[in-house]
């Protein structure tokens, strides 16, 4: 029993507290007489932040103490006599929650203070906590179709953080991002019946499930229900060809939104790739086949068309969207080569990127909430007034690009040295000659910023620049760990690769 509730606390927590907010949220746009938007008192604020605040860091704490006392598990019903919708902690499960919990808290905390330039406070930190409870949920499901029922509600849940300040730009992004994560999943879902017919269990299983017996003379259509599966969870992830949302939903979305799409939501495309690929049909099924090619193929398409994209784009946050598309794609190349060392980078580069990735949208953030900054060319002369928030952005940037002692670095080096051990023909050079290129695209159009910020050229310095100043504590603090943290573990890599490697050794 205490099994049970350990896992499922974390779950309910959030879940209740958010559903609460909402309510309440409603109750009160009911009571008011026009449609303007309620102010709250400064009373009532500080009692929201407070709760939101103690929720965050509740969860936190239930999630991690889930994640690393044991191996838990619980069922909660059967949605088919044979299908139960079930919760079972293993080492990636772990890996998840570990870093979602971290980035989660630390963008919540930084959202105290960024979401009164938005309004509507009680309603975000509403869907803020909902969407926590379903991707920890998500990430302790034990089967493929509690997996797929928590995918889908995590894209429920989060749409409403897109449209949030709901302008017409907002509402149409929104849509686009349901309706490509939409068409992604129904993708999923064709896998999925064929994989319960071919597979001896939907549970997780380290190695794979795959019956030879059930699926000889089907080999042909399950590739092709297997590469459906990639296209689909991978349009989560940003993979091309179901990419487009990306750059279209992170500009309307407050920059705290942006930043936990872009460093947690789409590595939820990632967590479902590893669960269908290495613990559903096994490596071996598609090792050398055309699925293989195909998807190798569209990583490194997506890796260089996604810089190249970045490199050309004037908009701050729309520039990090396509950042986005590309980073998580060299987790997917690392995935895809079906190689040891390659898979390690592959899940050390998903930990890696979700904070540095998450500093960068709440840096962009910050230049917009203290001075309404959304375009790179605008921000000349800014580290001569915000130096602390600009340093915090240079460190992550160079974890981005992969500078050591950074810990982007270590990453790209796994998959780089993986992808030269992997027997996949061209790809063991095109892979590193492409991830070489795109790191190069990625200094282009990430260290300018820093160049111009801090040496902006006599007489270039924006004249309004005088009005700014370093953004509150609330704002800078969780841009100082997230910078701290892309130092210490390129410095202290060691326990994460060692733990990672011990993942993929379970299952390729």
């Amino acid at each position: 029993m205490m099994k049970s509730i350990w896992i499922l606390a974390p779950v309910v927590l959030p879940a209740v507290c958010g559903a609460c907010l909402l309510v309440s949220s409603f109750l009160e746009h009911l009571k008011e007489n026009d449609s303007s938007i309620s102010v709250p008192s400064p009373e009532k604020l500080k009692r929201l932040h407070v709760f939101a605040a103690a929720v965050l860091v509740l969860t936190a704490c239930l999630a991690l103490l889930a994640a690393w006392t044991g191996e838990h598990s619980v069922t909660l019903f059967y949605l088919m006599k044979d299908i139960p919708i079930y919760f079972k902690v293993d080492d990636v499960s772990r890996l998840f929650v570990t870093f979602v919990s971290i980035i989660w808290v630390l963008a919540g905390i930084y959202s105290l203070v960024y979401m009164k330039h938005e309004g509507e406070e009680k309603r975000f930190f509403g869907f803020y906590l909902l969407v926590y409870a379903v991707l920890i949920a998500l990430d302790f499901s034990g089967n493929l179709v509690t997996m797929y029922l928590f995918y889908e509600l995590m894209t429920l849940t989060s749409m409403p953080l897109v449209l949030h300040n709901g302008s017409r730009e907002a509402i149409m992004a929104a849509l686009k991002y349901l309706f490509y994560s939409m068409c992604g999943a129904y993708m999923g879902l064709f896998g999925i019946f064929f994989l319960y017919r071919c597979c001896d269990t939907l549970s997780f299983t380290a190695g794979g499930s795959l019956n030879t017996a059930l699926s000889a003379g089907h080999e042909g259509i399950l590739l092709i229900a297997v590469f459906m599966m990639l296209i689909g969870f991978g349009a989560k992830a940003g993979m091309f060809p179901l990419h487009a949302w990306l750059p279209t939903a992170h500009p309307v979305a407050p920059s705290p939104a942006s930043a936990v799409l872009s460093a947690v939501i789409v590595k939820s495309g990632v967590l479902a790739t590893i669960r269908v690929i290495f613990y559903m049909v096994g490596a071996d099924f598609i090792r050398g086949t055309w699925v293989q090619t195909a998807w190798m193929t569209l990583t490194l398409v997506t890796v260089l068309m996604g810089s190249l994209l970045a490199f050309r784009e004037p908009v701050l946050k729309k520039r990090l969207a396509y950042s986005t598309v590309s980073q998580v794609s060299y987790i997917l190349f690392g995935l895809s080569v079906l190689q040891p060392q390659a898979a390690a980078g592959a899940l050390l580069h998903t930990v890696f990127h979700a904070f540095i990735k998450s500093a960068l949208f709440l840096t962009a953030g910050v230049f917009l909430f203290q001075y309404g900054i959304t375009r790179v060319e605008d921000l000349k002369g800014i580290g001569k007034k915000m130096p602390k928030t600009l340093w915090c952005y240079t460190i992550v940037s160079l974890g981005l690009i992969g500078i050591p002692p950074t810990s982007g670095f270590i990453s790209k080096w796994y998959l780089a040295e993986g992808a030269l051990s992997a027997n996949v023909g061209i790809f063991c050079y095109l892979g590193p000659v492409v991830l070489l290129v795109s790191a190069l695209l990625t200094a282009g159009y990430l260290l300018p910023i820093t160049m111009n910020g801090f040496f902006p050229g006599r007489g270039e310095e924006n004249a309004k620049m005088v009005q700014i100043q370093e953004p509150s504590a609330g704002m800078l603090l969780p841009l100082a760990i997230l910078a701290a943290l892309c130092l210490m573990l390129g410095v202290f890599p060691n326990p994460l690769a060692e733990f990672v490697s011990g993942i993929v050794e379970s299952f390729l």
